[in-house]
């Protein structure tokens, strides 16, 4: 842990025990919450729910936990900078959920981008961490925070309706049989020329989109795929066309990811762009 973290929180500490003796009534309610609460986020809720590290963007984001997901939101461009989720095999017995007729707006955000600020747009909707995977997996409450806008991003219909819904559908359907667990890191990428939509100035449109994949087998080291996908897809192109390495989207993006992992692993699965573990030629 940083030096600046510990002493940060040591200050908190002392603060709110002073706060303890002076108001010791109110203590329970109040302080106690304020201690336990921010540092389970910190210490048990965020690590359990990403795979080596929340990842650090080097623009301002808010981190939001859902029951399922986790992401990383800019207020400013209102969209998410990273949204990260994990894959298993859906079971057997996993039930099918009806799609909600509607987005919702996230009531954390401050920009608060609702479902009518894409309409007439000419963009999609488009899910980051996906509804059909989310739901299958996690259930109805979790298929549900896929809805909220938070979570959306604009995307071309051919984009979104083509080569990200296929993609969608072999990380759940075929990655998730490779590999015991697959965690996943999406988002979109923003070049310098900012372009809104035409129905609403709350939201930037991304100029491109990345995937990044690590699949964990027991006992093996952990195996790394990633894409970056552009907004003008035709929508049928081959797979491997758009396969790219974590350090080319650190450094689209700048985002640093899996900082917490061993330096050698690190270098070696975020410069990779070996497709061979993840079957991919099977799917063109």
């Amino acid at each position: 842990m940083k030096i600046e973290k510990i002493i940060k929180i040591i200050t908190v500490g002392a603060t709110l025990f002073k706060l303890i003796k002076k108001y010791p009534k109110v203590s329970i309610w109040v302080i106690i919450p304020l201690i336990f609460l921010p540092m389970y986020e910190i210490f048990i809720g965020r690590p359990n729910m990403v795979y080596m590290g929340v990842p650090n963007s080097s623009s301002f984001t808010r981190v939001f936990r859902n029951s399922s997901f986790m992401l990383g939101y800019s207020d400013y461009r209102g969209n998410p900078l990273w949204v990260t989720y994990k894959l298993t095999p859906i079971p057997k017995n996993s039930k099918k959920y009806k799609r909600p007729d509607k987005f919702e707006s996230d009531w954390r955000a401050i920009n608060r981008v609702n479902h009518n600020d894409y309409t007439h747009s000419g963009y999609d909707r488009g899910h980051l961490a996906p509804n059909f995977a989310i739901s299958r997996l996690y259930g109805k409450n979790a298929q549900l925070d896929t809805f909220l806008m938070s979570n959306i991003s604009p995307q071309k219909a051919k984009l979104n309706r083509g080569i990200w819904k296929k993609l969608e559908k072999i990380e759940i359907k075929y990655f998730t049989k490779i590999f015991d667990k697959v965690w996943v890191f999406t988002g979109p990428i923003f070049d310098k020329n900012i372009e809104k939509l035409s129905s609403s100035d709350r939201v930037e449109i991304p100029d491109a989109f990345y995937k990044i994949y690590i699949g964990i087998k027991k006992g093996k080291e952990p195996k790394s795929l990633a894409f970056i996908i552009p907004q003008n897809v035709k929508g049928y192109e081959p797979l491997r066309k758009f396969v790219t390495t974590i350090d080319d989207i650190e450094a689209q993006t700048k985002i640093d990811f899996l900082y917490k992992l061993d330096d050698k692993i690190e270098d070696k699965i975020e410069s990779s762009k070996d497709t061979t573990p993840w079957r991919l030629k099977s799917f063109e």
